[in-house]
């Protein structure tokens, strides 16, 4: 083991990540409601005002436009500034910013004003929250021509993504799977990321490609387990990167396995599952053994949080999908 390796959370590592952007670039600083002395409501900006001062970790009021629009004109003075929405469903009066200014300035100015803002939207459910608390409004995001769109699946990906966010000259919403927070893994913290835009190969795969990001990358790993017990081959993708899309390696995988299934907690209805069936079928089309399926949220407000379990895509809901998809 490295001795720059730990074991930590995917909280903790975004805290990392952020914490070697704030030392190495004195423009960076962070704005959020209660970021400052509480640490966050998930503590993930925890000791980061103590150490760099109320001046580069800022608690802000609770208003999400003046938050987003706050950032914007600090972004146009050289400034790189990283919000937080404290919970995925409070973005949405900061939507015209994000889409009418953030996401349109560099072209509208011909190239000439860049706009490197990150805004950090912990998302999903599997919390035991209500609706406004459980939201995946990331297609909403990546429908937006000028946005980049992340989501990281494990704390070594959460450590390296959020440093690339920040140093990226575009505008990053950074979506955090909020339920995955406390889930550790071994993080070299000397790694140097891959590209915010390249999927991961989680697992190889001969039978079936399944493609998952943020939260259900988990589940779809547990599926693959469990597939694997009964002979099936599973191979696993993980997008990282939903705007834009790392289709070629999608596609290289689907070529190989002929089969694919999609998987997301956002409502399957206009999600990012059906953008991924599109260019596979596209791309693919002599090569699959059977229609893409997707599995995800139902086309319903999130529900009251006893029933959560019934909403989110389980192993069972996925393990049906890839016998129904090897059943052609």
């Amino acid at each position: 083991m490295s001795p720059t390796t730990e074991r930590i959370t995917l909280a903790k590592a975004i805290n990392i990540g952020m914490r070697r952007a704030l030392e190495q670039d004195p423009k960076v600083m962070l704005m959020g409601e209660d970021i400052g002395k509480l640490g966050g409501v998930f503590r993930v900006t925890d000791g980061l005002q103590k150490d760099f001062g109320p001046d580069r970790v800022v608690d802000t009021p609770l208003a999400e436009s003046g938050i987003v629009g706050t950032a914007i004109g600090l972004a146009l003075r050289g400034y790189r500034p990283v919000c937080e929405i404290q919970f995925d469903g409070f973005i949405f009066p900061a939507f015209d910013q994000i889409t009418t200014q953030l996401a349109k300035m560099h072209y509208r100015s011909r190239g000439k004003l860049s706009l490197p803002v990150v805004i950090r939207v912990p998302f999903g459910g599997g919390i035991g929250a209500v609706e406004h608390h459980s939201e995946s409004p990331e297609v909403l995001f990546a429908h937006t021509a000028g946005l980049r769109v992340v989501s990281p699946a494990t704390p070594g990906d959460a450590f390296t993504m959020i440093q690339e966010a920040i140093a990226s000259p575009d505008p990053v919403l950074f979506f955090e799977p909020k339920g995955r927070y406390w889930d550790k893994a071994e993080v070299d913290l000397d790694a140097v990321g891959g590209g915010l835009d390249k999927a991961r190969v989680a697992r190889r795969g001969t039978d079936l490609t399944l493609v998952a990001h943020g939260p259900t990358v988990t589940t779809a790993l547990k599926a693959a387990e469990a597939a694997a017990a009964d002979g099936t081959s599973i191979e696993v993708i993980d997008l990282r990167s939903i705007s834009p899309l790392d289709t070629a390696t999608v596609a290289e995988s689907v070529r190989r396995t002929g089969r694919c299934v999609v998987v997301h907690e956002a409502p399957v209805l206009y999600g990012t599952g059906g953008e991924v069936a599109a260019r596979i079928t596209e791309e693919c089309f002599f090569h699959l053994e059977a229609p893409v399926l997707r599995v995800g949220g139902f086309h319903a407000p999130y529900p009251v949080a006893r029933l959560e379990h019934e909403y989110l895509p389980s192993l069972d809901r996925v393990l049906d999908a890839v016998d129904r998809t090897l059943a052609v």
